[in-house]
C-alpha cells in the first residue's frame, strides 16, 4: 500500500513538473506551458526584464501581456495583471486579457459604417454591435515575432482584405519596450493597400494589489479629462461629449474607483459601472499625464501617457467569478480595471470626432506608455 501511495505521489509531482519547471519566470509562469501551435503557427511566451527587477511576460497569441511583475513598497514581487498561466486556457476561454486589439478597438454601432460611399457590414458580437474587431478580432490571432531582445519585443500581423469584412489588407506592428525606469512603451503602426479604418489598443486588466481576490474599488484613479462620451443601454456612444463636473465621471482629482460606482446614475446603470470613454485633455502629447492609478496596500502606482485622444476605463463589471485565472483565482466583479487608450468608440459614424480612416500611402502610428513606480 505504501508503495502504491508513493507511486501516486510521484505521478502527481511529475504532472505538476510538466508545467511548473525550474525555468519559472519571476511571476511564476512556465514558458513551456505556452509552447503550442495554433492554426499552423508557433506560439510561445517571451519574457522581458530590466535592471530594476521588473519583468513583463508576453505571448504572441493575441499579442497579450500575460504578467507584469515588480516589487511593491515592501520589496515583495507582485504580479499586477489578470490572465492565465497556460496557453490552453487562453484558447478555450475567449477573453481580452492583456490583448493587442485590432482592427478596431471598442464598438462600432450595429457593426456598420460607410467608407468612400460603400457600406461596410461587420460581424456583431456585443449587444448588437461589433466589439474589438468582432468574434475573430486580432486578440484571437497569432502574431509573428519580428525581433526580440532582453527588454524588447516586436510583433506583426497580416490582416487580409475583407478580414471580418474590414476592407483592405493591413499589415500592423506592435512593439513593447521595458525601460529601466519601469515603463512599458507600446508602439503601434499599420499600413494598408485600400482605404480602411483602424484603432488599436492594449486590453490589460490591472490589479495593483497583486491579489485578484481583492477588488480594485479601493484604488485611486485620476483622469486628465473634463468630458466623456456617454453611452446608451447597449454601451453605444450617443455622439455627445458631456462635461464630467459634478458627476460620478469626475476623476480630475484622484478618488477611489468605488466611491461613486454604486450611485443612482443613468450612465453608471448603462455601463453597469464604469465602461466609458473619457476625452483626454492631453492633445496627443505623449509627455503629458493622461491617467494614473494607485494602490495604497502595495504602494504601486501606474501612470499612463498616450498619443491617443481618448481612454476607455472599464472596471471589470462583467467579471462574475465563472473564470479562474492564474493560481486558480476566480475573477470576480471589479477584480481589475482596464485603461485602454484609443480613438473614441464608433468614430467611423461620428464625422465630428477624430478620424480613424487609414488610406494607402499613409501610416497609422500610436504610442502608449504604462509607467510603474512605488510611493
Amino acid at each position: 500500500m505504501k508503495e502504491k501511495i508513493l507511486l501516486l505521489l510521484v505521478a502527481v509531482a511529475l504532472s505538476f513538473a510538466s508545467c511548473k519547471p525550474k525555468d519559472q519566470t519571476i511571476s511564476q509562469l512556465s514558458p513551456r506551458c505556452f509552447n503550442d501551435e495554433i492554426n499552423g503557427k508557433q506560439v510561445s511566451l517571451i519574457t522581458l526584464k530590466n535592471d530594476a527587477g521588473m519583468e513583463v511576460c508576453i505571448t504572441n497569441f493575441g499579442g497579450r501581456i500575460v504578467s507584469i511583475a515588480l516589487p511593491d513598497k515592501n520589496g515583495k514581487i507582485q504580479d499586477v495583471v489578470l490572465g492565465f498561466d497556460n496557453i490552453k486556457d487562453y484558447i478555450k476561454i475567449p477573453s481580452d486579457f492583456g490583448a493587442t486589439i485590432g482592427r478596431y478597438a471598442n464598438r462600432i454601432n450595429k457593426g456598420r459604417f460607410v467608407l468612400d460611399g460603400d457600406t461596410v457590414q461587420l460581424p456583431c458580437n456585443n449587444f448588437g454591435h461589433c466589439l474589438h474587431g468582432g468574434p475573430q478580432g486580432w486578440q484571437y490571432r497569432v502574431y509573428s515575432i519580428v525581433s526580440q531582445t532582453d527588454n524588447s519585443l516586436s510583433l506583426s500581423i497580416d490582416s487580409p482584405d475583407n478580414d471580418s469584412n474590414f476592407p483592405g489588407e493591413v499589415i500592423a506592428n506592435v512593439s513593447f519596450l521595458l525601460t529601466d525606469d519601469n515603463a512599458i512603451e507600446i508602439s503601434y503602426s499599420a499600413v494598408t493597400d485600400k482605404s480602411t479604418i483602424i484603432n488599436m489598443t492594449n486590453h490589460t486588466y490591472f490589479n495593483l494589489s497583486g491579489d485578484a481576490t481583492q477588488p480594485v474599488t479601493e484604488d485611486f484613479l485620476y483622469l486628465n479629462a473634463d468630458a466623456f462620451t456617454p453611452v446608451d443601454s447597449t454601451f453605444m456612444t450617443t455622439g455627445e461629449m458631456l462635461p464630467i463636473s459634478n458627476t460620478p465621471m469626475d476623476f480630475t482629482v484622484a478618488k477611489k474607483i468605488g466611491r461613486d460606482i454604486e450611485l443612482d446614475d443613468i450612465q453608471l446603470k448603462n455601463g453597469r459601472g464604469y465602461d466609458h470613454n473619457w476625452v483626454l485633455n492631453t492633445d496627443g502629447n505623449i509627455n503629458t499625464l493622461a491617467a494614473s492609478l494607485y494602490c495604497l496596500a502595495t504602494g504601486i502606482q501606474l501612470e499612463v501617457f498616450t498619443t491617443e485622444p481618448g481612454i476607455q476605463v472599464y472596471s471589470g463589471n462583467f467579471l462574475d467569478g465563472t473564470v479562474s485565472g492564474k493560481n486558480n483565482v476566480r475573477y470576480n466583479k471589479h477584480a481589475a480595471i482596464c485603461l485602454e487608450t484609443q480613438h473614441y468608440p464608433d468614430s467611423p459614424n461620428k464625422s465630428n470626432w477624430p478620424s480613424v480612416v487609414l488610406v494607402p500611402g499613409e501610416r497609422y502610428v500610436s504610442k502608449t506608455i504604462y509607467k510603474f513606480s512605488v510611493k
